[in-house]
């Protein structure tokens, strides 16, 4: 099978020859394994248009072409830099030895008139080079995904900080309902643009959940999010039938997985397995739902052994991957205390134990 062909079998909740797989990194991560796979070169694919060269060297089934709020986290190396948002970002040191980048300056924080909101322009052509560039070169090959997560809830605390946004959806209802109608004019138009450009998935995303409850009740993603999301799906779907829709979110989110589904999810990343087990959301919604992500990157990948990488690949396998509908993968970005050997083992085990019929 090509790899495009795997990754719709297993979306569309058949069994291809195996289990579909990718992994994203940060961009220290990344460099660590192309310098072992021989590629001296500075062009990740994290939040990157166009992506880099790893995606292909590591058999990875789709290739993801980035646009939107979330390409502002690795965008410049000043110390400090504003992105096209007006977000203001600083780098930190960690304490492996790695970098990083914060928000340190929300520019709608003081915001009373929305009449003073100024968006980026998501109508440029040149925009969506990269995704053109992938289609055409990569298209027939590989599953194309357009990756426009911290969609509407991270973009809107990003903007107005998380104890203003907190605050005003509670308090100010009118005021966030318009903000929102404003914030969602982006990705109707970069969303609409990536589906009729061709792309395969569509994945957005907003982290709603902590590590073992959502940052808002239920209630409030029905009131503010939930109708735009269906919104949203709802025309991409008109524009293609075939379209897949997948949505971010870490942590625990069970309460609304059950809307998400309602409103035409077809894949659901990350399933954070310290916060949600991934059997049981299986089980409740996999009739319906892909599951993209279930790796451990808590405490597996960066501090288990290369056996215990193993196992977990085959437990993620062998309890989410009968009947199609799992693209496994690391839960988040790859960070530069996982060893490299943890790498090479998860791609090594999804390969090796990944195949129909599923015996792990």
């Amino acid at each position: 099978m090509t790899h495009k062909q795997r990754l719709l079998a297993a979306i569309n909740h058949e069994e291809p020859d195996r289990v579909p797989l990718c992994a994203w990194y940060t961009p220290e991560a990344e460099r660590m394994l192309l310098r072992h796979l021989g590629v001296n070169s500075d062009q990740t694919e994290t939040y990157q248009a166009a992506g880099g060269p790893l995606p292909i060297l590591m058999d990875h089934d789709f290739l993801i072409s980035w646009i939107g709020p979330c390409t502002s986290y690795y965008s410049n190396n000043n110390a400090e830099y504003t992105d096209e948002w007006g977000i203001g970002w600083k780098w930190f040191k960690n304490s492996s030895g790695g970098a990083y980048t914060e928000i340190v300056r929300h520019p709608l924080a003081d915001i009373k008139d929305l009449r003073e909101l100024t968006l980026p322009d998501f109508s440029r052509v040149d925009r969506y080079d990269g995704v053109r560039q992938l289609i055409a070169q990569y298209g027939r090959e590989y599953g194309i995904m357009g990756g426009a997560a911290c969609t509407l809830f991270e973009l809107a605390w990003y903007l107005l900080g998380m104890q203003r946004l907190l605050m005003d959806l509670v308090g100010e209802p009118d005021f966030m309902n318009a903000l929102l109608d404003d914030l969602a004019r982006w990705i109707d138009v970069a969303g609409s643009k990536l589906v009729e450009l061709g792309v395969d998935i569509i994945w957005i995303g907003d982290d709603f959940g902590t590590q073992d409850r959502m940052l808002i009740s239920p209630q409030l993603f029905r009131q503010f999010f939930k109708p735009r999301y269906a919104k949203l799906f709802a025309k991409w779907k008109a524009i293609n039938p075939k379209v897949k829709i997948a949505f971010h979110s870490d942590g625990y989110i069970h309460p609304i997985i059950g809307d998400l589904v309602e409103i035409g999810l077809d894949i659901l990343n990350p399933v954070q397995p310290k916060s949600m087990d991934p059997a049981k959301i299986k089980n409740e919604f996999g009739r319906n739902l892909t599951l993209w992500g279930t790796v451990d990157i808590q405490e597996v990948m960066p501090f288990g052994s290369r056996e215990d990488v193993i196992n977990e690949v085959k437990l993620r396998l062998r309890t989410a991957g009968k009947g199609g509908g799992f693209i496994i993968s690391p839960a988040h970005n790859l960070q530069p205390d996982v060893p490299l050997e943890n790498i090479l083992a998860f791609y090594q085990a999804a390969k090796e134990y990944g195949r129909y019929p599923i015996i792990a």
